[in-house]
């Protein structure tokens, strides 16, 4: 007798006596290759983990179609990941699901890893930003959203003008004339260390609605908010470098209140972006705690 040679499709059928559709039916945490254009004609290869759903909106279906959802996210490996390639994917992703679904939802997770120049010994390190990418298609409506962490550092200005002081009355006690000899005056201020104000790495995490609109390369997007900051953390450096960048956190003093400030503005100016949230968080090195804020668009 010959064996039977088709393959059982339990999700054919159903012993639950209750139907309902389901909003969201998938798979998470899927590796995949992804190719991104990083702007100036380059494109840079990344390892991501992906979300990938469809709504199981047919409730006498039992489930979906997953295999199938895997395959159309493996094209991602074969073509540039921007807005139009993601488009096509979610609508194949529908399509796939021949009439039991009208939605399909994507989250893509990776590291940009870009380069960073010194600030003047020309020397060249690298950095990441982790970075999500999430991606809807709701009935027939197209909607994105970033997610970006941007590390930075900030002085407290409180602590600067705590430490001048000190350093002011360091002066009085050492020069008791009303005149200063000029060379007595460098070279105790080059052997003395009176005070220093405390400064912290600090992290802007940013969540940024933008409908349907194409957003910019993602490496122009994070300088543009590193430069409104002010005081982007460092990658390779020397001696130089390191006191440039302690002369640009004594120009650049900041509460988390400015820094968020400078962001908001930076968001505000950005027709591209429908809405946004954002952290920021100062770790202090002063307090066992952080210093925060959290902001979101206005909309009266």
């Amino acid at each position: 007798m010959q064996a039977v040679k088709v393959l059982p499709d339990i999700a054919k059928t159903r012993t639950e006596t209750a139907n309902y559709p389901l909003q969201w039916v998938g798979m998470e945490n899927i590796a995949v290759p992804l190719t991104l254009n990083v702007g100036g004609g380059k494109q840079q290869s990344v390892t991501a983990k992906a979300n990938v759903y469809v709504s199981l909106d047919e409730a006498t279906e039992k489930g979906i179609h997953m295999s199938r959802l895997h395959a159309i996210l493996n094209q991602l490996a074969t073509q540039v990941c921007d807005k139009a390639g993601l488009d096509l994917l979610l609508k194949n992703m529908v399509t796939s699901q021949e009439g039991i679904s009208r939605n399909a939802k994507l989250d893509l997770t990776f590291d940009l890893l870009l380069p960073k120049t010194s600030l003047l010994s020309n020397e060249t390190g690298y950095q990441t930003y982790p970075i999500e990418i999430q991606s809807e298609l709701l009935y027939d409506k197209h909607d994105y959203g970033l997610k970006l962490t941007i590390p930075y550092s900030s002085t407290c200005p409180c602590s600067a003008a705590l430490s001048r002081q000190l350093v002011a009355n360091a002066i009085d006690n050492e020069f008791s004339t009303s005149s200063i000899d000029k060379q007595a005056l460098l070279s105790w201020a080059h052997t003395a260390t009176v005070a220093t104000p405390h400064s912290q790495r600090s992290y802007a995490y940013l969540h940024l609605s933008l409908g349907n609109h194409h957003w910019p390369p993602l490496p122009s997007l994070i300088m543009q908010i590193e430069e409104a900051i002010g005081t982007p953390v460092q990658t390779m450096v020397k001696r130089t470098d390191e006191q440039e960048f302690a002369r640009l956190n004594a120009n650049n003093l900041m509460f988390c209140e400015d820094a968020a400030r400078n962001i908001k503005a930076l968001l505000e100016q950005s027709a591209w972006i429908k809405d946004y949230r954002f952290k920021v968080e100062h770790q202090e090195s002063l307090h066992a705690h952080n210093a925060v804020v959290i902001d979101q668009k206005y909309n009266p």
